[in-house]
């Protein structure tokens, strides 16, 4: 783990919120895995080309994303099957978009596996009885849908989705609404997650937040603004580092209670 501004973890957190996607797991092979489904059953059910229909929902989802700006149903892949499909020339189809999204989330599901170390983490962070809330981009629906298939529903306090806030991140919205719900015991409040701009950026700006950004190997840091106060490649390394400060985990420390003021 890199500290790239150690003065900001003097404390320890009064709450931690944590984004979902490319955070918790890596949003790419599921993908692919959902993506190989949905054109599969395209080619079984209507017989079109694999690469005709890339074509058609890369474009539904450029006219989605257009159209709705940043906003959570910007995301829905359930319009995104009923844009493709109406470009197609087919119509919207509805029961054949709705079997399309389900085929795409089931299969995406299937093969979204949580990192290492990140329920170790997650169940340290409980043990010091410190707020946690999810702030995640995307409908409501999918992203309880994840947290339920992971069995984490029960380890977060809070969900706040951009369905609920109304704007994507960056925006401000869903870490105030974050922050109104938790209603921590001071203003130390950590930020968990992947993208230097929504996550990095947007809860720095938003919250005065502490952030810490899940990064692959050997990525460096961006500009100014995107540059977090902390960086790790594994979760392992946050659980560490917290040991280290002194936050009440490890053999002899304090609790929770005595060291966040």
């Amino acid at each position: 783990m890199t500290v790239n501004h150690p003065e900001r973890f003097v404390n320890a957190p009064q709450a931690i919120l944590f984004d979902i996607d490319n955070t918790l797991y890596s949003y790419g092979p599921a993908h692919d895995a959902a993506w190989r489904a949905v054109r599969d059953k395209v080619f079984t059910v209507l017989a079109v080309g694999r690469e005709e229909f890339d074509a058609a929902a890369g474009e539904a989802r450029g006219r989605v994303k257009e159209r709705l700006g940043r906003t959570a149903s910007s995301h829905s892949r359930l319009l995104y099957f009923q844009c493709a499909l109406e470009i197609m020339g087919l119509g919207s189809r509805v029961l054949l978009a709705l079997d399309l999204e389900q085929t795409y989330w089931r299969a995406f599901l299937g093969k979204a596996v949580v990192f290492d170390g990140a329920r170790e983490l997650i169940d340290s962070i409980r043990v010091l009885e410190i707020p946690m809330a999810v702030v995640t981009d995307l409908t409501a629906q999918i992203q309880f849908r994840k947290l339920v298939y992971w069995g984490l529903d029960n380890c977060f306090d809070y969900i706040v989705t951009s369905e609920e806030a109304g704007f994507d991140k960056p925006h401000e919205a869903p870490f105030r609404i974050a922050l109104e719900k938790i209603q921590p015991a001071g203003d130390v409040v950590w930020m968990i997650g992947d993208d230097p701009e929504a996550d990095v950026r947007g809860a720095r700006e938003g919250i005065g937040a502490v952030t810490l950004q899940r990064v692959p190997g050997g990525l460096r840091d961006g500009r100014r603004r995107t540059v977090p106060d902390a960086r790790f490649t594994s979760f392992h390394d946050v659980l560490d580092f917290m040991r280290r400060q002194g936050y009440g985990l490890g053999a002899g420390g304090a609790g929770a209670k005595d060291r966040i003021r």
